[in-house]
Parts: structure tokens; C-alpha cells; sequence
């Protein structure tokens, strides 16, 4: 399996390390995947992406060809504003989510999904015009520091003032360090992309504050199912299209048009009984005929129920309709409900 920079620092924290895109990665630490769940939505915590792929798209073609592979408009995203948006197949099925920052006059800093990153570079080179150049940067490694004691952090173990940084936003730190306000959590929080080589110093310095604790995938996962947010692979792929996927928000309006309305929906459930629904789980309608799975699911430690998300058909996708979860062949009532699950917490900064 590959390893991130910080492969060491997890094996000295004895973390506990499973697959993850072909890498070696922290499940969970000492804490254990509920307390660190809760420490993040309480206090603090570092996470280590840098599985994730960063990549820049630059030259005068870049805006029309990001255009040209996205359902998105990005004519107005202003320098150092970010975006959230999908790659799309010939079919409009997502190839791939990610965040894409407009870095420059003509340049564009994306972050890839790791699990993906190798086929989206191969695929973008494959359909890059001569006035278009892509890097990847993997001399790069990425930390996401999440919680509502995020900003604190910086300022106290970095001695960085961010309060003026606004979500979506990306400043530059010197001449070698990125800071992006933005996350995968929900909560405030802010990526660091910093040079392989000095990513270890970042993360010991910010690990001696007593706020801060390392935070596994495990918690990743179970933060951002608590806010809806999509993992690629299961709740969104290929085969499904932003229109589908509820994703329509990312959409430019000239763009919706040209897929067609969509016979199912990516919802948010809610099990209304005792039992935890994982992922694969059947969804059925009141009579006993499945209508879906879940594509996410698992216990919520800030709603202490069992919450998922999947696609049903259209008609069933109104928020409060009653539906059934399989669980182990137990029928457990559940209902539709709208996503995130909780109020996110971001900031806007200034």
C-alpha cells in the first residue's frame, strides 16, 4: 500500500491503520471513532488528507475547459474563491467531485478524490487542449484542521490571524503554504497544503496544543454523513447525474436543461426505531417492496439515531414520507428526511 508523509507520525500515535484508496491510512486513534467524532464537533481536530490529489489547471484555455467537463459555470468565481462541482462522462455520469479553487488569472487548484485521482489525471490529460496545462503536485501534502476551535488553533500554534479569511476562500501563507476555509466536516475549519517536507513540523506543532487531537477516517466519515455530504463511490458515480444526486445546486442554468428530469432522488433517512442501517441496506415502501439501498449509513453521536442517505424513486422522495430499513432481515421504520442532518457551523469570515 503507498503511505502519506505523515505514515510515521500515525504508526508513533499508534493509530489504528486500514486501507483506504490504496493507502495506508489512520482508522481511528486512542480516542476511538465516537470521542473523536465529538472532540472535532466540540474542539478540534487534524486530520491527514494527503491521500488527496492536488492538481492545477492553468493556461488561457482553463476556464473554458474546466466549463467544458463540469455542469458548472466558473466565468465568475473570483481569484482565491472556491467551488464545490463534479467532473461528468459523456452520459452526465460523475467521474468525480471536488473542490476547485481559482488560484490565478488563468489558473485553477483542484482537490481530488484519492480513491480517483489517478483516473481523473489520466482522463483530464486526455481531453486537454494545447492551451492548457495540468500539474500534479505531489510534492504536496494536505491537513485538514476541523472544529469550532479551528481558528484559535492557527492563531496559537501558528501564529496565523484567519479571522479575515472567508469560507471558500484561499490565501497564500508565504511562498510555499495554501490555506483553504473549508472542510469536509460541517464545522469551521480550514486544508493546509504545505510541501511534503514540512508537513511534519505542521503537525506536531499543532498537536502540541491542547485543543487539538488526531482524528481517524473512521470519524471522517461518520462527520460528513451527518451532513449529507457525498462520498464518491457509493453515494455518487458513473452512473449517477448531478440532477439525481441532488446535486442540482452546482448546476449553471443554461446547463440543467440538457439532462433529462431525473426518475430517482438521493435522500436523507432517518431510522425512527432502535437498530443501526449501514451502507447496502434495503429500502422498502410500507408494503414491503424494496425501492432503493443505502448508499451511506450508520449511527449519528450528535443525533444518537441511525442515519443514511441512498436513492428512491421520486415519489418517495418528499421529506416525512414513511419508508422500511432491511436491517439483518428486521423491518425498522424510517422516514425521509431533508440533508445535512445538523446545522452546519461555517463561517464567513470578513
Amino acid at each position: 500500500m503507498k503511505q502519506t508523509p505523515l505514515h510515521s507520525a500515525h504508526l508513533s500515535l499508534s493509530a489504528k491503520m486500514g486501507e483506504f484508496a490504496g493507502y495506508d491510512m489512520p482508522l481511528y486513534y486512542d480516542l476511538g471513532v465516537l470521542k473523536e467524532h465529538e472532540w472535532v464537533r466540540s474542539h478540534c481536530g487534524i486530520f491527514d488528507v494527503s491521500h488527496m490529489g492536488q492538481i492545477t489547471i492553468e493556461g488561457s484555455g482553463a476556464l473554458d475547459f474546466l466549463n467544458s467537463m463540469t455542469p458548472s459555470d466558473f466565468s465568475k468565481l473570483k481569484i482565491e474563491a472556491a467551488k464545490y462541482s463534479v467532473f461528468l462522462n459523456q452520459t452526465g455520469g460523475i467521474v468525480d467531485d471536488f473542490i476547485v479553487t481559482h488560484c490565478g488569472e488563468d489558473a485553477y487548484f483542484c482537490v481530488i478524490n484519492a480513491g480517483c485521482k489517478d483516473k481523473d489525471i489520466a482522463w483530464l490529460q486526455s481531453k486537454l487542449p494545447e492551451n492548457v496545462e495540468l500539474k500534479v503536485h505531489d510534492d504536496y501534502a494536505l491537513v485538514a484542521v476541523q472544529g469550532i476551535e479551528s481558528e484559535q488553533v492557527l492563531r496559537e500554534a501558528l501564529n496565523l490571524d484567519l479571522s479575515g479569511l472567508g469560507y471558500m476562500k484561499m490565501m497564500a501563507y508565504g511562498d510555499r503554504c495554501y490555506i483553504s476555509r473549508l472542510g469536509y466536516t460541517g464545522e469551521d475549519g480550514f486544508e493546509l497544503s504545505v510541501p511534503v517536507e514540512d508537513v511534519q513540523i505542521l503537525w506536531h506543532r499543532l498537536l502540541a496544543h491542547p485543543s487539538v487531537k488526531p482524528i481517524g477516517l473512521a470519524a471522517r466519515d461518520s462527520l460528513r454523513l451527518e451532513m449529507g455530504y457525498c462520498l464518491y463511490g457509493h453515494d455518487i458515480d458513473a452512473t449517477t447525474t448531478p440532477r439525481e444526486a441532488d446535486l442540482e445546486w452546482v448546476m449553471a442554468k443554461d446547463k440543467i436543461a440538457s439532462f433529462p428530469e431525473p426518475t430517482r432522488k438521493r435522500v436523507g433517512i432517518v431510522l425512527t426505531d432502535k437498530g443501526i442501517a449501514r451502507e447496502g441496506a434495503e429500502i422498502l415502501n410500507l408494503a414491503g417492496d424494496k425501492i432503493g439501498i443505502l448508499s451511506s449509513g450508520g449511527f449519528s453521536p450528535s443525533l444518537k439515531q441511525s442515519i443514511g442517505q441512498g436513492y428512491v424513486p421520486i415519489d418517495y422522495a418528499a421529506e416525512g414520507t414513511e419508508i422500511q430499513v432491511n436491517v439483518r432481515g428486521n423491518l425498522i421504520p424510517a422516514q425521509i428526511t431533508k440533508m445535512p442532518f445538523l446545522k452546519p457551523k461555517t463561517k464567513t469570515g470578513k
